[in-house]
């Protein structure tokens, strides 16, 4: 498997980037911010994808929103092209908060995605979050310490990052007086350790 390729990029048509490496042309179907990355660096992260019919590569700007990418495509009915729409469409944090808050219209505001799918979206990816709470809850935890916002917890955790990690952020972000989600995850995503 290909994951993550650098290169000299050819050229850019509609999403789809042409990066040559060592003499070799990989058409590599990218999210606006893998777009935007390659730009400065010519690097991407990338999943193959194989069907039947066709074998696709696409590129990420991060391990984080590859991560992203694989669960959203883990959800029934979400290929990897609708995976790759969403991405564009939302930023990675937009996509995290939507989930946490349970954010169906703002989810389905991605072209492409109706309501129903949304709905799939937030319900299968929130108990993926959640399971792993529980099963990372099971953690020793002496210090007792006030509990923090869980839904920003569990929205940093879908990113890739331990509980213990995700609390430390989120407790920081409170104690600077953020009472908001997005903005608690926005500061917790620029401090975490």
């Amino acid at each position: 498997m290909i994951g993550y390729l650098q290169g000299n990029v050819m050229g850019v048509l509609n999403g789809v980037a042409l990066i040559e490496n060592n003499g070799i042309g990989y058409e590599v179907i990218c999210s606006k911010s893998a777009l935007d990355n390659l730009r400065e660096s010519g690097a991407v992260y990338t999943y193959l994808a194989v069907r039947e019919d066709d074998i696709s590569l696409y590129g990420f700007s991060s391990p984080e929103e590859k991560q992203m990418f694989l669960k959203l495509i883990s959800v029934s009915g979400i290929g990897p092209k609708m995976g790759i729409t969403i991405l564009s469409s939302l930023s990675l944090n937009d996509i995290v908060i939507k989930i946490a808050a349970k954010d169906v219209k703002g989810l389905s505001s991605v072209k492409g995605l109706g309501k129903k799918t949304a709905e799939r979206i937030i319900l299968e990816l929130y108990e993926k979050i959640s399971e792993q709470a529980l099963i990372e809850g099971v953690e020793e935890n002496v210090a007792k310490e006030q509990p923090v916002n869980q839904d920003a917890v569990f929205a940093l955790m879908s990113l890739g990052f331990t509980k213990k990690e995700c609390e430390g952020a989120v407790r920081q972000a409170e104690e600077t007086g953020l009472t908001d989600i997005s903005a608690i995850v926005t500061y917790a995503l620029k401090h975490i350790r």
